[in-house]
């Protein structure tokens, strides 16, 4: 079974889209729970939904929709602010209804006018094992373009994190590090919804990053632990997908749910060690 899973083309995309994408969504996962901006990650996924949906419209790559609609609501969060978006709950929701209501209007139209009936599957819930392989190398660029902003920004991010007045005295220009954290962010974002769809992404995002910080302390620590759990959470979650095929007679369970499911456990799991030896649930510091 094993052999017949490495020696699948198909899967060998799939495996390294999703390490890369895992890495990519591990570590800038560590600063988007550190900072308190899982809405923020939240949100872009509802927005890059709407540019995901409307390029399958136009028949193109949904990940070109993806990208350009996340960092363009990145940029547009940043200048408003997401913490006054955040405070703002009628309005946000207002906003992030009407988004999903468009993605539904374009999927909608993608049905009756492209004659494409899987367009709201591989939109909202992806996966990883019908990637066009065209894709792979510029995903990739993508995710090094992503981590080269994170490595740039890192110290100015870290101080940041810890205390955005004491890094805005010691002369960290807040603005830029906030607004190229957040393109940073829409890309792993957007990655991940490619992979295992919008609705599904944060999960890639946020949860192997919970799971490292309950047990370091250090962003550096944790970022790398996030991007390795991440990584094996996505393999996990393809092999099971792969097998399940024999389970069903013919009819596998969705690499997407197979994904979130061992991220999903692995958390509760982790949680449980945490418990039985009495660890705290620290604050991450650089």
């Amino acid at each position: 079974m094993l052999s017949a899973f490495f020696a699948s083309p198909t899967v060998q995309t799939a495996l390294v889209v999703g390490s890369v994408v895992a890495a990519v969504s591990g570590i800038v996962g560590v600063f988007t729970v550190t900072r308190g901006q899982s809405f923020a990650g939240h949100a872009l996924a509802d927005l890059g939904a709407v540019g995901g949906s409307g390029a399958f419209l136009l028949g193109i790559s949904q990940l070109w929709g993806f990208v350009l609609a996340g960092v363009v609501s990145a940029v547009a969060m940043e200048a408003i602010g997401t913490r006054r978006l955040e405070g703002r709950d009628v309005a946000t929701g207002v906003v992030f209804g009407a988004g999903m209501g468009l993605t539904a209007l374009f999927l909608t139209l993608d049905t009756l006018i492209g004659g494409s009936s899987n367009a709201a599957i591989s939109v909202l819930f992806g996966s990883l094992f019908s990637l066009d392989t065209r894709l792979v190398p510029v995903i990739v660029v993508l995710a090094l373009v992503t981590l080269m902003i994170v490595a740039v920004i890192w110290r100015w991010v870290s101080l940041e994190t810890l205390d955005r007045d004491l890094a805005a005295a010691r002369g960290v220009p807040t603005r830029w590090a906030s607004t190229l954290f957040l393109i940073a962010l829409a890309l792993a974002v957007q990655l991940s919804s490619l992979s295992i769809g919008a609705i599904l992404s944060t999960a890639l995002l946020i949860g192997p990053a919970a799971t490292a910080l309950l047990f370091t302390r250090r962003l550096g620590t944790a970022a790398a632990l996030a991007a390795m759990t991440a990584v094996v959470q996505v393999g996990v979650g393809c092999l099971v997908s792969f097998v399940s095929y024999d389970w069903f007679g013919g009819s596998s369970w969705p690499v997407s749910f197979t994904i979130v499911a061992a991220v999903f456990l692995t958390y509760v799991g982790a949680r449980a060690v945490c418990a039985l030896r009495g660890f705290a649930h620290p604050t991450a510091v650089a």
